[in-house]
C-alpha cells in the first residue's frame, strides 16, 4: 500500500494553470525480480562444478549476493512476496557463511581439502538448493525465464 508520504517523496513537478502533476513511478516488483535474476546469473558460486570452486572466492561472492539482495529488499514493500524470497536467500547465505566458518565477514576456512572441503561442499550444496527453489518461485511468479546458468540448481519438475 502506498502511503501519502511516499507519493509526496516521488513528486517531481506540478504544472499550472489547469493543473497536472508528475512523479517518479514506483519501481515494479517484476523489475526488481528481473534485476535479481540477472545478478544471480553471474554468480558462479551458484552453478560451477564443486571441484572448480575456491572457498574464499565463494565466500566473497555470497557476501556480494547478500549485499545486493539486502538493497533490493529495502526498496520493496515488507509484505512483498519477492521480499520474502530474497530474505530466504539471504538467510541461506548467512547459513553458508556460518557453516564455512566465516564470522563478521572474515573468512576462516582452514583448508579447501579433506574434511574441511567436504563440509564446504555440503554447505555450498545446501545454499544452491535453497537459491534454486527461490529462483524458481521468483521466475514463475513474475513470468520470467530462468537464466541458463541457474537452470542446474532448479528443483526437479514433478512431471
Amino acid at each position: 500500500m502506498t502511503r501519502p508520504r511516499d507519493l509526496v517523496r516521488r513528486l517531481t513537478g506540478i504544472s499550472t494553470p489547469l493543473g497536472g502533476v508528475s512523479w517518479q513511478p514506483e519501481p515494479s516488483e517484476s523489475d526488481a525480480a528481473n534485476r535479481v535474476l540477472a545478478f544471480l546469473e553471474d554468480r558462479r558460486v551458484l552453478y560451477e562444478a564443486y571441484s572448480w570452486e575456491v572457498p574464499s572466492q565463494c565466500v566473497d561472492s555470497v557476501l556480494e549476493i547478500r549485499r545486493m539482495l539486502t538493497a533490493e529488499i529495502g526498496a520493496l514493500s515488507p509484505s512483498s512476496p519477492l521480499a520474502a524470497n530474497l530474505r530466504a536467500i539471504t538467510a541461506a547465505g548467512r547459513k553458508f557463511l556460518r557453516s564455512t566458518g566465516v564470522r563478521d565477514n572474515e573468512p576462516s576456512i582452514a583448508t579447501p581439502y579433506g574434511l574441511h572441503r567436504w563440509g564446504f561442499e555440503t554447505a555450498l550444496g545446501e545454499l544452491r538448493a535453497v537459491v534454486g527453489i527461490h529462483v524458481a518461485l521468483i521466475a514463475e511468479r513474475h513470468s520470467l525465464p530462468v537464466p541458463r546458468q541457474l537452470q542446474g540448481i532448479l528443483p526437479e519438475s514433478p512431471d
